[in-house]
């Protein structure tokens, strides 16, 4: 009798642990949304034209347009619109893609970085304009944000892993512990770019981590690096990190800080890109 209680008690075991695999399995998938995760050592596409277009910074590049605390690009590539985080606040943001001659319909993808209202601000007036977009966000975020953008319309996608968002665009996935953050990847046929919001991770980490994911060169790293108020013993280390990592070009903006873009100006030289609102970089 104890036998056959004991082989009872066992198979309700088994059959708690299946069904716990089976959920992990289905919330896996559910995060990954419409996403794929990178395959490792697979051969990934490669993008020909690219354009970025910095369309909201606290530094100045095209003096017609409008500057503020925060950061947004748009990423045209042959397949996809993509708007990579959405600045501060939604007036300037649409202000400046009016004047950049975009329109917000245009747009098929978000993608957002971290929660900072800095880089978030003006996702809400975006999707007044326009709600027909997916939206990829960090799993991190809260419930209440999610709630907020399928409200108005658009499609919410939680992102943990590294995935694939179109072909030859992929996310790093949530990197750091206290803030996560995820960045953009685009491969090209010159070799990758990445695309910072804030590089609370640290900077250096996330461009291994990009490296690392796809194996391949490093073109160029864009957005902000989060260096304001570093030293300069600090800085110069960053820099060589760099270049044993590979990275050919650099694009720093946003909490990046002047000492951090005076001294990779000092060391890329000519493959110092001076970033700013109204700044476009075709590859």
């Amino acid at each position: 009798m104890k036998v056959k209680k004991f082989i009872l008690v066992i198979i309700v075991i088994l059959l708690i642990i299946a069904l716990f695999g089976i959920k992990i399995k289905m919330q896996k998938v559910a995060e990954l949304g419409q996403g794929e995760e990178i395959e490792m050592g697979k051969e990934l596409t490669k993008m020909r034209n690219v354009s970025i277009t910095t369309i909201y910074d606290n530094y100045q590049y095209n003096p017609g347009l409008k500057t503020g605390w925060g950061f947004s690009c748009l990423v045209k590539t042959e397949n996809i619109t993509l708007l990579f985080d959405t600045g501060g606040d939604s007036e300037t943001l649409l202000s400046n893609m009016e004047k950049l001659k975009i329109l917000p319909s245009e747009v098929d993808i978000i993608v957002l970085s971290h929660i900072h209202g800095d880089h978030t601000g003006g996702l809400k007036g975006f999707l007044e304009k326009n709600s027909k977009v997916k939206v990829y966000l960090p799993k991190s975020f809260p419930s209440s944000f999610k709630t907020d953008v399928e409200s108005e319309g658009a499609t919410a996608i939680d992102v943990h892993e590294p995935i694939e968002i179109e072909k030859g665009t992929y996310t790093t996935g949530e990197l750091g512990v206290l803030i996560k953050e995820q960045s953009l990847i685009i491969n090209t046929e010159k070799g990758i770019i990445v695309i910072t919001g804030c590089a609370h991770p640290g900077i250096v980490n996330i461009v291994r981590k990009a490296k690392e994911i796809t194996n391949e060169n490093i073109y160029l790293v864009l957005g902000g690096f989060h260096l304001g108020g570093v030293s300069d013993s600090n800085l110069k280390s960053i820099i060589a990190d760099f270049r044993k990592l590979g990275v050919e070009k650099v694009a720093p903006c946003h909490c990046s800080g002047d000492r951090c873009r005076e001294l990779f100006k000092e060391e890329y030289k000519d493959n110092f890109i001076s970033n700013g609102v109204g700044k476009i970089i075709e590859i």
